[in-house]
């Protein structure tokens, strides 16, 4: 047969059956329902949906219930639908201050009480350099306060600090410590905006009764709290308030057909709650709706999730609705640490955030240009007479502030999915956690464009024949190696 004949048959063959897949889409979405659900989750019934507050069971309630009515499966070892959380919500004391030697610390000026409990007295202090465990080991801490700089050397971006927070007051505490203080003196973050951010009720992981032990950040930008000048502290922390929160990740399954590739896993994934009740705004109007962020991103995991369970690809598919990523990508960071498949299976993760749009005629994909499966996303958006750009804000670090990247550095390739942007300019903060994000002043003909291109994206990358993979060089290319083998 003629090679260029040959050739031309392949692709004629290929463009028919992309060219179904999109009818298909087409004609099982039902945009009437999908908009029902965008205004339900984004009215003011929800009140936001902030996880500290018992609105928020409104909203995983809701969808639950649609993946269940969809026909998506529970996932073993889940609650149901839920993959529960143990959350901590912790209020700033009533009034707080840090003696050291000639040094004062006052609460709210440059001492934050992260966690735990009031204490007062005077304390010997332990110097334990980062708080590793060989800094801990062989050091009389009980009754004492360990003292720490804050995050790890290479290790000083905001997840970071938390996260190695978290592992030193679990250090501490095992050690007999009465608390924790750690030396905030990271030069790229100005404290102000640290304590301006910290310096109000937060939403936490409960580290269980690590969670007890009082943990203060100083402001110490100039390293004076060093060598002799660490003997001792006086501490008085009172009215620290406490509570437990139920967090729920919302998850569920579709069994992929082939009998091999069913052993793999293509993770949908986006956000559902948002920052809840905040300052009104000039018309009165103090409910944070959220549906750009990400209420929008949440019917289309939603969407996606009834369309797989009918019409299920080659690949599995694993759908997350992640709770509390406002609060510091909290339910996605459990998930990726408390998995419940392994995670080498999950061979993809096709993630959705949003702050807004400024351009109907695009789709955004924070991380374009960054793994194998690109051109995929680039064809579906294409049969839906959109195009797919890369990030245009990469000061942003939009890629790095979002669920994918608790799953990028696990070693999964993990792009956003995002409304279409050019700038993070005015018309995108005209809406970006602010009151006025509704359903009303959204373009709905865009929006389902944009719900039915990432359900087609998500078909074309979960029927690849074709494992996907950073390119090569990518700074998570290693732990993708680590991750799957390689």
């Amino acid at each position: 047969m003629n090679k260029s004949i040959l050739t031309f048959g392949m692709l004629l063959a290929a463009t028919t059956l992309s060219f179904s897949q999109k009818q298909d889409i087409e004609k099982n979405f039902d945009g009437a329902e999908a908009i029902k659900s965008f205004t339900y989750l984004a009215s003011d019934e929800l009140m936001g949906r902030d996880p500290a507050r018992p609105e928020m069971k409104l909203a995983y309630d809701y969808i639950a219930s649609y993946l269940k009515k969809s026909g998506a499966k529970t996932v073993p070892g889940a609650n149901g639908y839920f993959q529960d959380i143990p959350f901590r919500l912790t209020s700033p004391p009533k009034s707080g201050s840090v003696k050291i030697g000639a040094k004062s610390f006052t609460l709210g000026k440059n001492l934050l009480v992260l966690d735990g409990n009031s204490l007062s007295g005077d304390f010997a202090l332990v110097d334990v350099g980062f708080g590793t465990a060989e800094d801990f080991a062989g050091k009389d801490l009980k009754g004492k306060i360990a003292v720490s700089n804050v995050g790890a050397p290479n290790r000083l971006n905001p997840s970071d600090l938390f996260a190695l927070g978290a592992e030193k007051t679990k250090r501490a505490k095992e050690a007999g410590a009465v608390a924790i203080i750690e030396k905030f003196n990271v030069p790229s973050v100005p404290w102000q905006l640290v304590s301006n951010f910290l310096n109000r009720t937060q939403l936490t992981l409960d580290q269980g009764v690590a969670s007890d032990l009082t943990y203060i950040w100083l402001e110490d930008q100039k390293n004076e709290l060093t060598g002799d000048k660490l003997n001792t502290a006086s501490l008085t922390i009172e009215g620290k308030k406490n509570s437990s929160v139920d967090g729920k990740n919302v998850i569920a399954m579709i069994e992929g057909t082939d009998p091999v590739l069913k052993n793999e896993y293509v993770l949908l994934s986006a956000h559902y709650d948002h920052v809840g009740v905040g300052t009104p705004d000039a018309q009165g109007d103090s409910i944070y709706n959220g549906a750009r962020d990400n209420a929008v991103g949440t019917v289309a995991v939603m969407n996606a999730a009834k369309y797989f369970a009918k019409n299920p690809p080659k690949r599995s598919i694993m759908i997350a609705l992640w709770t509390a990523e406002e609060k510091g990508l909290l339910g996605s960071a459990y998930f990726a640490n408390n998995p419940l498949i392994p995670l080498d299976k999950i061979v993809y993760n096709l993630n959705i955030d949003n702050g807004g749009y400024n351009d109907t005629s695009i789709i955004t994909v924070i991380g374009l240009g960054r793994t194998s499966a690109d051109f995929l996303i680039e064809e579906a958006v294409k049969e839906f007479g959109v195009k797919a750009v890369a990030d245009p804000s990469p000061e942003q670090g939009l890629y790095d502030r979002s669920d994918n990247v608790n799953f990028a550095r696990k070693g999964i390739p993990a792009p956003t999915f995002s409304l279409g942007f050019t700038a993070f300019d005015d018309e995108i903060q005209k809406y970006y956690h602010k009151a006025g994000d509704h359903v009303s002043n959204f373009d709905l003909d865009y929006a389902q464009v944009y719900w039915k291109s990432y359900i087609l994206a998500a078909q074309k990358i979960a029927n690849w024949s074709q494992k996907p993979a950073w390119k090569a060089g990518d700074k998570y290319e290693e732990a993708s190696k680590q991750l799957y083998g390689k």
